[in-house]
């Protein structure tokens, strides 16, 4: 479990997440959603530890975030950051993906052949066992995104953390690699901008406003209510549900009406 209580944090004088409480159960998927600028990256940072909050505290398993050593850190939490393309990388992705096995091992160590099974079989959990022997700035950026995304499966940590997961990744990789997580067997925090894949693959969900504050935490369906999102996005929303499924849809303003008129329509 994750758990952050009153976080806060600013980017000089612009405030981004003002007091923000933070539940992830184990066996669960905890989706991030809100606007641009909403503070989902700047909240996921905190929960890992890229960012230290003034207020408040975070904890990995009852454990205060800045209690863990970093090497027990990376065996409780597997991150995957958006910012890591990894294009002038050296390493092939087989190399990249082995690098998850770095907690388990003693300093200095070279990779076992369970290391190497291991990161065999993170690979081909996202269909990118084949990529193992190439460079990794030869793959396009939805394959070094898979790639990433098996070293944090490599890791076996606790917990895994996501930030945008499916970018860049055309529509049967999204889906698939969102189904890996509920086999995390810890928990999983994801930000997630595609609200239809959030209904789809998120047992909670946490709704941020622009802000930076909570709209709404809970159980997916319930966050997914018209009268919630509407306001934070500042769109009319239609909601339905298909076979059980909730399905989203927007209504953009025309902008060849007026202000008065888009209001009223």
């Amino acid at each position: 479990m994750i758990e952050a209580t009153g976080v806060w944090w600013s980017y000089g004088a612009t405030p981004v997440l003002d007091e923000v409480d933070v539940v992830a159960a184990d066996g669960r998927v905890l989706g991030l959603i809100g606007p641009n600028g909403s503070g989902k990256t700047t909240l996921l940072r905190l929960l890992h530890g890229g960012l230290h909050s003034p207020t408040g505290s975070v904890r990995v398993d009852g454990t205060d975030l800045g209690d863990l050593a970093p090497r027990e850190l990376a065996r409780r939490l597997a991150v995957v950051v958006q910012e890591e393309g990894g294009g002038d990388s050296v390493l092939t992705a087989g190399e990249m993906v082995l690098l998850g096995r770095t907690p388990h091992l003693p300093p200095l160590a070279r990779a076992r052949p369970e290391d190497h099974r291991v990161a065999a079989g993170a690979l081909a959990r996202v269909g990118a066992l084949h990529l193992a022997p190439r460079p990794l700035q030869a793959l396009s950026g939805g394959e070094r995104q898979r790639v990433l995304i098996a070293r944090a499966l490599a890791q076996q940590a606790g917990h895994l953390l996501l930030d945008e997961p499916t970018n860049h990744l055309d529509i049967r990789y999204q889906h698939e690699v969102l189904a890996l997580l509920r086999h995390v067997g810890g928990c999983c925090v994801v930000v997630l901008h595609d609200l239809d894949l959030a209904a789809r693959y998120c047992d909670d969900l946490l709704l941020l406003d622009r802000d930076g504050r909570v709209v709404a935490s809970g159980p997916a369906g319930d966050v997914l209510d018209p009268d919630l999102l509407e306001p934070v996005y500042g769109l009319p929303v239609r909601r339905l549900e298909v076979d059980g499924e909730i399905h989203l849809v927007f209504r953009p303003a025309d902008p060849a009406l007026p202000a008065t008129e888009r209001t009223s329509a």
